[in-house]
């Protein structure tokens, strides 16, 4: 069984800065494409940013310049820096993934439990 297991999240004050780490366990063959997801009171889920297994990313407009996605392959994590926070940041955050288990499977969705990042002074 595969799980996305999110750390990080918490309040902080405008202006500053969170590390979101997601970490893809169990019996996992291969990793794809990772990507963070948010969603904030009232509004729709919202795809935040995406890395792809050779370390191509891409951004929503509104968090280009203060959020930095990477991966680590060999751990099969993927983190999320956010910096220069501002009030309308604040979300559950999402880890979601593209995985294959092993040879014999194929390439599969998967999703975090989620993470609250709250910015609020």
């Amino acid at each position: 069984q595969v799980q996305l297991v999110e750390s990080g999240g918490g309040l902080v004050q405008p202006g500053g800065s969170l590390r979101l780490s997601c970490a893809a366990s169990g019996s996992i063959f291969s990793v794809g494409i990772m990507r963070w997801y948010r969603r904030a009171p009232g509004n729709q889920r919202e795809l935040v940013a995406t890395i792809g297994s050779a370390g191509n990313t891409n951004y929503v407009d509104s968090v280009k310049g203060r959020f930095t996605i990477s991966r680590d392959n060999a751990k099969n994590t993927v983190y999320l820096q956010m910096n220069s926070l501002k009030p309308e940041d604040t979300a559950v955050y999402y880890c979601n993934a593209d995985l294959i288990r092993s040879l014999s499977d194929s390439l599969k969705n998967y999703w975090g439990q989620g993470t609250q990042v709250t910015v609020s002074s």
